[in-house]
């Protein structure tokens, strides 16, 4: 009896790359937010309705295919929660003199992380109200619990992974390294796998919130 961990896709290569829309005839970068482990943030704004959002541009790596395709289908599939930052497409920027990009446009979160916030606290010689710490942690464990429903395993729970928006909304973000549940076989001991995988998503959770 099995139960089997598969990164989203399932099997081989499933996404082509250069069949996603130019982001330039929508999207148009305002400022930079931020870096990350594979490629910068910006703001950005729709051309047509002024709207705004955030983008995560990204070589299109080889070595990184599998973790973008994961954040892809993910976010496709599960981003209609509340507490899952909302998804608003991939686009295929091509550069012939700086590179290729994949631009993967999220809901804006302009209150930063909460890795942010409790630092920001600290260098004032404040600590979070323990009413909000425990908004947070409810507003967060009801994103992953949205996940886990859907059999997938964020694996990735930290504090920077966790963003505030200005009207108090709680976002989970970062989903490269999650992992699909598949349940194989017998039903009894995949479901005590699944709910022992669950435990270890909540123990780092907890690390990371209390920790």
């Amino acid at each position: 009896c099995y139960l089997t961990e598969t990164m989203f896709p399932l099997t081989g290569k499933s996404i082509i790359f250069d069949n996603f829309p130019d982001p330039s005839d929508t999207w148009e970068i305002t400022e930079t937010i931020g870096k990350g482990t594979y490629g910068k943030v910006f703001k950005v704004l729709n051309k047509y309705d002024g709207s705004k959002a955030a983008v995560k541009v990204l070589d299109p790596i080889h070595d990184i295919d599998e973790e973008i395709e994961a954040e892809y289908n993910i976010l496709k599939a599960l981003s209609d929660h509340p507490n899952v930052v909302k998804f608003f497409g991939m686009f295929y920027k091509r550069d012939v003199k700086n590179g290729d990009q994949l631009w993967l446009v999220l809901e804006l979160c302009n209150g930063g992380s909460v890795t942010d916030l409790a630092k920001g606290l600290l260098k004032r010689g404040d600590r979070m109200d323990e009413a909000i710490i425990a908004y947070i942690l409810h507003e967060a464990l009801m994103g992953l619990q949205h996940l886990h429903s859907n059999k997938t395993i964020h694996r990735d729970v930290k504090g920077n992974n966790i963003l505030l928006t200005t009207d108090g909304g709680i976002k989970l973000v970062d989903f490269g390294m999650c992992f699909l549940i598949v349940l194989l076989y017998h039903y009894g001991q995949a479901l005590h796998r699944n709910l022992t995988d669950e435990r270890r998503q909540l123990s780092s959770f907890a690390t990371c919130s209390f920790g």
